[in-house]
């Protein structure tokens, strides 16, 4: 097998062939006998033909120890590369982590903070009612109340969305678990997912008419969007 390696130094040195010397020579005799002339013998012209002159060089030895030299030190610069990647791919596979738990307490104060939505909606649907029956002297239709209270319940029911987001970031973390094993695909699945929480996430906000299940909304758009941004370095 060739090298790629060439010895291009300036102790290349350069030997002269006298076999093939002597053949251009004799050669050059017969053709003058030939044709029956003195042909004077031109020493620079023979140098120059092809083969007389051979590179030779001492520091073989050098050029060698030079190939060693760099094929080690490409195997090194290779090696470090691989670690570089790999310590870089945990430390971002860290910080994704970070993110989903920050969001999966997110999620659980919004659990917590929806049950009590609608009860206080309904206390303050029935103050209200109250006070303007009391100035028209009429007397609250339970049954109306009740039916107005379903249908805001209803209208503001997130209980789909947050079991889908819920479900959305597990596989976001098993993903990132599984990193080494999807090579190729894994960045691609993660967005993807993150796309999916992103839209769960906008959904739950067109619906909540609660201040703090907003609040709580904007820092999971927020940590998705750090996630997003993250998953464009992953392969």
């Amino acid at each position: 097998q060739n090298s790629p390696f060439k010895n291009v130094s300036a102790n290349v040195l350069f030997d002269i062939d006298e076999r093939a010397l002597q053949g251009y020579m004799e050669r050059l005799s017969r053709v003058a006998s030939s044709v029956d002339m003195k042909c004077p013998i031109d020493v620079g012209g023979l140098l120059n033909l092809p083969g007389v002159i051979r590179p030779t060089s001492p520091d073989e030895e050098v050029a060698g120890q030079v190939k060693e030299m760099v094929l080690t030190i490409t195997k090194e610069a290779i090696e470090k590369l691989k670690k570089m990647r790999a310590d870089e791919g945990t430390a971002l596979e860290a910080d994704l982590k970070k993110h989903c738990t920050a969001i999966e307490k997110d999620l659980e104060k919004i659990c917590a903070r929806s049950a009590a939505v609608g009860q206080g909606y309904a206390k303050r649907l029935k103050k209200r009612v109250d006070e303007l029956l009391a100035n028209a002297e009429l007397k609250l239709d339970e049954e109306t109340l009740a039916r107005e209270v379903a249908i805001f319940a209803d209208r503001s029911d997130i209980s789909e969305e947050l079991a889908r987001l819920e479900s959305h970031l597990q596989q976001l973390l098993q993903s990132c678990q599984e990193r080494a094993s999807v090579s190729g695909q894994a960045g691609r699945r993660l967005d993807f997912i993150s796309q999916e929480m992103l839209r769960e996430a906008n959904t739950i906000a067109s619906k909540a008419s609660d201040i703090e299940i907003i609040r709580c909304v904007v820092d999971i758009k927020c940590r998705i969007d750090r996630i997003k941004e993250q998953v464009q370095n992953i392969e």
